[in-house]
């Protein structure tokens, strides 16, 4: 590639890699656009034939909320009561079987709010629009792109049915610098962040991180599994490249059976956070019966606990009580906190 390339230039490169991927490109002008293709993919998706009236009723249940309420919307089902009163389920993510969806990428979205605005790239997964690309020339400072996302959050993502209020991931590029960050409604450039790999070696080149970061199983993975929905906040966290190697090591090492292991981070680095989501992720192997949380101090038992519990409400039972930790093992408390060791 040489120095200078448009921003053009770059939206066209990265549609081609991204249909090399296996993502079905698709024209998609406006919301009625959006809205019909929206309608397709999730008949596709779940085995259905939507009616219009049906299908008004998807859109209803679409139409509320905000991006942390609405992320748990994507997250979950809807009971649909069909026209002739028999009900559906509806999936509109399967967060399971994460490679399991239906992969679109777009480009040049308009959606009309304060302003009419178009979207640079915006991929789509089973008919809503999950990631946003952003994308600069060459040259061009990457927070330029940042800036001009946080003006499409004021001005338009939430217009005409909002089904840009959907977006999970936001991803912003100059072709040289790439960097991913979740969607919130209050964004801080310090929380962008880039990819890298199991070395630690950033991926910062566009095409680079298309291929390891966007590939279809990898984003359904990110957006299903880490992404955490921090219920005291009501924001959306995604996790750092080192965090998900954290955890994915966790889990591989249970996975692999009765073997110890460590994983070292320094002071600020999201402790917390990787070990919530290793827990998360490990109690929903049906073979995990239980996590028991070991820590050192009780004051940092309190302190972890009450992280825990930021990230999900009653998530965590702690102890420093040999009796009650008993009770707890027999239990159906299946992620517990203890001094006890």
């Amino acid at each position: 590639m040489g120095e200078y390339q448009s921003e053009a230039q770059l939206e066209t490169d990265l549609v081609k890699r991204l249909t090399g991927l296996g993502y079905a490109p698709v024209t998609l002008p406006d919301m009625a656009a959006l809205h019909a293709n929206l309608r397709a993919q999730i008949n596709r998706q779940n085995g259905l034939t939507l009616s219009d009236t049906e299908f008004a009723r998807v859109l209803n249940h679409l139409d509320k909320g905000n991006v942390f309420e609405r992320a748990k919307v994507l997250r979950g089902r809807m009971q649909l009561t069909r026209d002739d009163g028999t009900s559906a389920y509806i999936r509109f993510l399967n967060t399971d079987e994460w490679c399991q969806n239906q992969y679109q990428v777009t480009t040049q979205v308009t959606v009309t709010g304060h302003h009419k605005t178009r979207y640079d790239v915006t991929l789509l997964v089973n008919g809503l629009p999950l990631v946003q690309i952003e994308l600069k020339r060459r040259g061009m400072e990457l927070k330029e792109a940042f800036n001009q996302i946080n003006r499409y959050q004021r001005h338009s993502y939430w217009a005409e049915s909002g089904l840009f209020q959907y977006v999970q991931l936001f991803v912003i590029s100059n072709g040289v610098n790439t960097k991913y960050y979740a969607n919130n409604r209050n964004q801080d450039f310090k929380q962008t962040f880039f990819w890298a790999n199991e070395d630690n070696s950033l991926i910062t080149q566009l095409d680079a991180f298309a291929d390891a970061f966007l590939e279809k199983c990898h984003v359904s993975k990110m957006i299903s599994k880490y992404i955490v929905l921090h219920e005291s906040d009501k924001v959306l966290m995604v996790l750092r490249p080192y965090q998900y190697y954290a955890v994915e090591a966790i889990v591989n090492r249970v996975k692999a059976g009765r073997k110890n292991g460590y994983i070292w981070h320094t002071t600020g680095s999201g402790k917390t956070l990787t070990s919530f989501k290793a827990a998360q992720v490990l109690i929903e192997n049906p073979k995990v019966e239980k996590v028991v949380f070991v820590v050192d101090r009780a004051d940092l038992d309190y302190q972890t606990t009450k992280e825990f519990n930021h990230f999900s409400d009653g998530s965590v039972d702690g102890t420093d009580n040999t009796k009650t930790l008993v009770g707890q093992l027999g239990g159906d408390t299946r992620l517990i906190m203890t001094t006890i060791q």
